[in-house]
């Protein structure tokens, strides 16, 4: 569980770089996705190219948060064996995914190379809350 909240740490850090890289899409997205590219969105409209990159700041902050979180909760709380420690790092990434991943399916956004990461982090997380899980109701 550890793992995988530093994971989305990683990968919120990936997606801070790429807003002030060249690329300025999130991972895996592409001209197959998405038509237009930094220079294009900027010169369409300085103030949407900003908007969006604020987005890209305020979200990796959000994820960056959550990882630690969640990192945080499981190295103190689940291994001592912490019930509320387990129910909360948990619940976080559940809701977080559960809000942010179906938007990505209609409008083809869900690539291998942008979810892949999350969905590889989600089962490693998964991994991890089993054997905590296992580990805590064994003590019971």
């Amino acid at each position: 569980m550890t793992l995988a909240g530093l994971a989305f740490v990683g990968y919120a850090a990936v997606f801070l770089v790429l807003n002030f890289s060249g690329t300025f899409l999130e991972l895996g997205i592409g001209p197959d996705e998405v038509d237009k590219g930094k220079a294009d969105v900027e010169a369409f409209s300085p103030q949407l190219y900003h908007y969006i990159s604020h987005l890209h700041i305020a979200l990796s902050g959000f994820i960056a948060a959550t990882g630690l979180a969640i990192a945080g909760l499981s190295w103190f709380g689940v291994r001592r064996g912490d019930r509320w420690a387990f129910a909360t790092a948990v619940v976080v990434p559940v809701v977080g995914l559960a809000v942010a991943l179906p938007a990505h399916y209609p409008w083809g956004l869900a690539t291998p190379g942008h979810l892949g990461p999350v969905y590889l982090t989600v089962l490693i997380f998964l991994v991890g809350a089993v054997a905590a899980y296992s580990g805590m109701r064994s003590v019971r």
